[in-house]
């Protein structure tokens, strides 16, 4: 079910009953990502799937930041009297998920990492960043989008499944250049969270793939030792869309994780 918030400020899909489980999406994406997921998943859980700010028909807010992301999904779930989820988020959800389980730990029951990390920004990657937003600036997000978010994918699957390839560029397509700009920034201006790994004492999920050019292995495997209790998923011929490319297998892995969560 499609709903929004009292102020109309905030959209996001709410399905099944049980446990809840929140999917939150990355950048230059939306709710749609986790359709697949959402619709195996509502048959155990009750699942939300956010858009956030700037996605899908939600205004955009200044300043965006990843904490101010964070207080957002937890306004929907004290709109919903939710009170324990198993929070999960895709590369820049990740970050989001992070910080949600910083500000309210009482919330979180587990916390899974997507083709994500708890560290900051490196130099190096703050300046891929600003070399992106120029490049929206001067050409436009359909243009990057076009020549970005196909290499989200493995080599294997863009071969094989083009069509697959192209809805999610599409997807990106929705996605306004002043909301793309806002994320990178939100992205840079993040502080390092590997603390929350470290102290935790709830489960944590990491989905790692092989060919993920956004988030590569040596980034997170250091991280993976990291919280007390840790379920590790790496996969060959994944790229950082193990949601569409392995879509079978990442619905069980988040089936038996959420219910883990729930011991």
């Amino acid at each position: 079910m499609r709903k929004t918030t009292d102020n109309g400020n905030s959209q996001y899909d709410d399905q099944g009953t049980g446990p809840v489980v929140v999917l939150i999406h990355g950048f230059a994406e939306n709710a749609g990502l986790w359709d697949i997921q959402q619709a195996y998943l509502k048959d155990r859980f009750r699942v939300i799937t956010p858009d956030l700010p700037g996605a899908g028909n939600v205004p955009l807010t200044t300043p965006l930041t990843i904490e101010s992301m964070a207080d957002y999904v937890y306004t929907i779930l004290l709109a919903e009297n939710v009170d324990k989820a198993t929070i999960i988020g895709h590369s820049m959800g990740g970050y989001v998920a992070l910080a949600l389980t910083e500000k309210y730990p009482q919330l979180v029951q587990g916390l899974g990492l997507f083709h994500s990390t708890a560290t900051a920004d490196t130099e190096e990657k703050k300046e891929a960043r600003r070399k992106s937003i120029r490049m929206i600036q001067q050409y436009g997000a359909e243009t990057f989008v076009r020549q970005t978010l196909p290499n989200m994918f493995s080599p294997v699957f863009k071969t094989a499944q083009p069509d697959r390839t192209d809805a999610y560029v599409q997807m990106g397509m929705q996605c306004t250049d002043a909301a793309m700009i806002a994320y990178y920034e939100a992205m840079m201006q993040r502080p390092d969270r590997t603390g929350i790994l470290k102290n935790t004492t709830i489960p944590v999920l990491f989905i790692i793939g092989k060919d993920d050019a956004a988030i590569p292995t040596d980034i997170i495997l250091p991280q993976i030792t990291l919280p007390r209790v840790s379920s590790i998923h790496i996969f060959d011929e994944v790229g950082h869309m193990g949601m569409w490319e392995i879509y079978e297998t990442a619905n069980l892995i988040l089936q038996q994780f959420v219910e883990f969560c729930q011991l």
